[in-house]
Formats: structure tokens, C-alpha cells, sequence
């Protein structure tokens, strides 16, 4: 009788930057069994007694060197796979924050390469068609915001 699957939920999300007039997002890069760089967006496990906004918030600085603040839930998608011959099924919640500090950094050791990429440029870039779409729903949240700052995200 093979094992019950076991799930994992994680969290983080798309963080944004606007340079004159200019949007771009911190995707990270991450070197795959066959050595291809595969662009996603950065997120990690939920910790104990941490919400998943804060996950996503810790997950984003970890994995970029950028300390955002969480301004929309962007969705979730499930996949599965396996891992040591046991099937995983996981949750991935992403949300879409606005940096506040820090620096581009790929410290992270889970990490290849990290870049600030142009938003529009964004879902051509992720390797995850789960994760282009919500690439998509980040670029008409923020299409919707009020001012020159950003302003109020719409709903």
C-alpha cells in the first residue's frame, strides 16, 4: 500500500521596485538537475506560528536581500511531486509586495542568480506557468493603483 501523500504549504511572492517611472520585479534563479537556470519567483515553508504573509515577507528578504511589505494577496496553485519516493503535495500561496531596503543578493545558498526584471517582462521569464499567471494578476493590480506612490490597490 503506498504512503499517504504528505503536504507542504509554502509562501512568498513577487516583490516590486519603480525607478523613474519604471517597474521591475526580483525574480531568483535556481540551477536545475540539468544545469539550466530556471527563473521563479522566491518562497519557502511556512515556519511555526507564522503567518503567511510573514512567510512570504521572510522568504522574499532571505532569497533576494530585499525587505518588502505584503500590499495584495496575488492567489495559490497545488502541484505535486516526489521526493524520496514519497508523493509531496504542495500549496504555494504568493502575494505582492512592495520593497522597502536592502540589496539584490544571491547569499542564499538555494539560490543561483538573482535580477530586477522589467514587470512586463516578468511571465516570459518564469520558468512555471502557475507562476506566470500570477505574474499576470500582480501586473493588473498594480495597473489599478491610484498616484504617483502606488496608492491603493484595487479590488
Amino acid at each position: 500500500m503506498p504512503a499517504a501523500p504528505h503536504l507542504e504549504v509554502s509562501a512568498g511572492g513577487l516583490v516590486v521596485r519603480t525607478v523613474d517611472g519604471r517597474t521591475a520585479a526580483a525574480l531568483i534563479g535556481r540551477s536545475g538537475r540539468s544545469g539550466r537556470l530556471r527563473w521563479s519567483m522566491p518562497k519557502g515553508h511556512v515556519e511555526s506560528g507564522e503567518s503567511l504573509e510573514q512567510t512570504a515577507v521572510r522568504e522574499v528578504a532571505e532569497e533576494t536581500g530585499i525587505t518588502g511589505h505584503v500590499i495584495a494577496p496575488l492567489g495559490s496553485f497545488d502541484y505535486t511531486f516526489t521526493s524520496g519516493g514519497r508523493r509531496i503535495d504542495k500549496r504555494v500561496h504568493h502575494f505582492l509586495l512592495r520593497a522597502e531596503s536592502g540589496e539584490l543578493s544571491d547569499e542564499d545558498i538555494e539560490v543561483t542568480e538573482v535580477a530586477w526584471v522589467p514587470l512586463a517582462q516578468v511571465p516570459r521569464r518564469l520558468a512555471y506557468p502557475a507562476e506566470r499567471r500570477i505574474a499576470r494578476r500582480a501586473a493588473s493590480l498594480l495597473a489599478g493603483q491610484t498616484g504617483p506612490g502606488g496608492g491603493e490597490t484595487a479590488r
